[in-house]
């Protein structure tokens, strides 16, 4: 009776949930709309544009310039963004959706519901879109990526989907991100698994090369050499999960498109690597490691976390953080290193944060803004950051229509009450988001959690 409950509670939650957001209370008519008076970081590392103006009609920018140089059709609505900054709406390249619910996380909570519950916490907190890096299965993340794309779920971010992941056979586990994973023996398999995510419209194929510490037997070079062969065959690029130097050396070296997670030591001979490969991309995903350091945003939690976040793992993770990582500071310091380095030869670093992992203290959305500290942080600047998380981060992902304020683009922005500039912590100063020229009701959307989190409570 109890299962009963919480299930018909989680129906009537999803269905007042849609009723709000596909209501006449997200605005997506095309009306046309100036906004004048932000500072306006565009998205391409340009120097900010103080006193701004852009236009929207409909869900696409038409103008974008200074107040007073652009002009505003008659009968547009005026919005005053006086003392406010815009940025592009947010980029996560690289999550795992549909996992992580309340203190469970495995493949029993991925639905139809809690995917969208994810993509509409991307969107509370300014990420626009993101990718699930090879931790889907079935046929409803191709559904869902559809008809987010056509429209279906205004207020939701966009889910980009690499499908089932490649691993070799250590890999696959019934309980963990990989159970549903191809499982790559021979080179016929690699390639009849590329082939098959194609006739899917998956464009970003994603494997693993990664030992985990000696336990695993790895992706061998003739496999992965015959992934990312066949996937270039079929206009698809490849994205690996390793984090070794001769790991990685290798993969360049079979031309390999990214790295799906920043690597563990940086020596000469691979910035010389980098340098003759400028289009490989990196995510970083700091925030496993650097939370362990600095993790000040969840003593007491930030007011966004307190807002979307089940209680049960914002407690969760105060638990784990309490414990001591004596060996994080100099493993901190390493990877910073790198970073650096990377950030001043102007290698191709994108943002992806590796959110919605199965440990459930990945917070969808709020980790795209610790990831940006952590960037800061390592010795990136924030106007490069900014434009990693933004204009890069959709280059990565072949968003030809995100991750920029400019004319013909989607009017998918972000309205802060502070500079990120000064301090990129101020990214979590949110006051609106729009997406394809939408106001997010982001009120609505909490609402909706608290109450959720409400019952919940009640009922254990």
């Amino acid at each position: 009776m109890q299962v009963a409950r919480r299930l018909s509670t989680r129906i009537v939650l999803l269905v007042c949930l849609l009723v709000v957001l596909s209501s006449g209370e997200v605005r997506s008519q095309n009306a046309v709309t100036a906004f004048e008076g932000a500072r306006l970081i565009s998205g391409d590392g340009s120097a900010p544009i103080e006193n701004s103006a852009f236009v929207t009609e409909g869900n696409r920018f038409i103008a974008v310039g200074r107040r007073g140089e652009v002009t505003v059709p008659a009968g547009a609505r005026r919005v005053d963004l006086t003392g406010k900054t815009v940025i592009p709406a947010l980029i996560d390249a690289h999550s795992h959706i549909g996992y992580m619910r309340d203190l469970t996380s495995g493949p029993q909570n991925y639905t139809r519901e809690n995917i969208l519950d994810h993509m509409h916490k991307f969107a509370y907190f300014g990420v626009g879109a993101s990718l699930a890096m090879g931790s889907d299965f079935g046929e409803l993340p191709y559904q869902v990526r559809d008809e987010i794309a056509a429209g279906k779920y205004p207020a939701a971010a966009r889910f980009l989907t690499a499908g089932r992941g490649l691993a070799p056979i250590d890999e696959i586990k019934p309980n963990n991100m990989r159970h549903s994973a191809y499982l790559v023996e021979t080179e016929d398999d690699a390639r009849k698994a590329v082939r098959e995510l194609a006739a899917r419209k998956v464009t970003m194929i994603k494997t693993w090369v990664d030992s985990r510490g000696g336990t695993v037997r790895k992706l061998t070079p003739p496999l992965f050499t015959a992934i990312i062969d066949e996937a270039h065959k079929n206009n698809q690029r490849v994205i690996v999960h390793a984090t070794g130097l001769p790991d990685v050396k290798e993969l360049l070296h079979a031309n390999v498109d990214g790295l799906a997670h920043m690597v563990g030591n940086v020596d000469d001979e691979l910035m010389d690597m980098l340098k003759a490969r400028p289009k490989v991309y990196f995510m970083l995903a700091l925030g496993g490691l650097r939370r362990q350091i600095n993790s000040s945003w969840i003593n007491p939690p930030h007011p966004l976390i307190a807002e979307s976040v089940w209680p049960t793992q914002i407690k969760r993770l105060q638990d784990r953080l309490a414990k001591p990582a004596p060996n994080a500071p100099q493993a901190w310091d390493r990877i910073a290193r790198g970073v650096a380095r990377f950030a001043s030869a102007g290698v191709r670093v994108g943002v992806g944060t590796d959110g919605g992992g199965q440990q459930g203290d990945q917070f969808i959305g709020w980790t795209m803004h610790t990831e940006l500290e952590n960037m800061v942080t390592a010795g990136m600047t924030p106007a490069q950051v900014l434009k990693a998380a933004t204009s890069v981060s959709a280059g990565i992902l072949q968003l030809d229509e995100l991750g920029m304020v400019a004319p013909g683009k989607s009017a998918d922005f972000v309205i802060l009450d502070a500079n990120p500039l000064d301090d990129i912590t101020n990214t979590r100063r949110i006051n609106q988001v729009y997406l394809r020229g939408a106001q997010v009701p982001r009120s609505d959307l909490t609402a909706q959690w608290q109450a959720e989190f409400r019952r919940a409570a009640s009922t254990r």
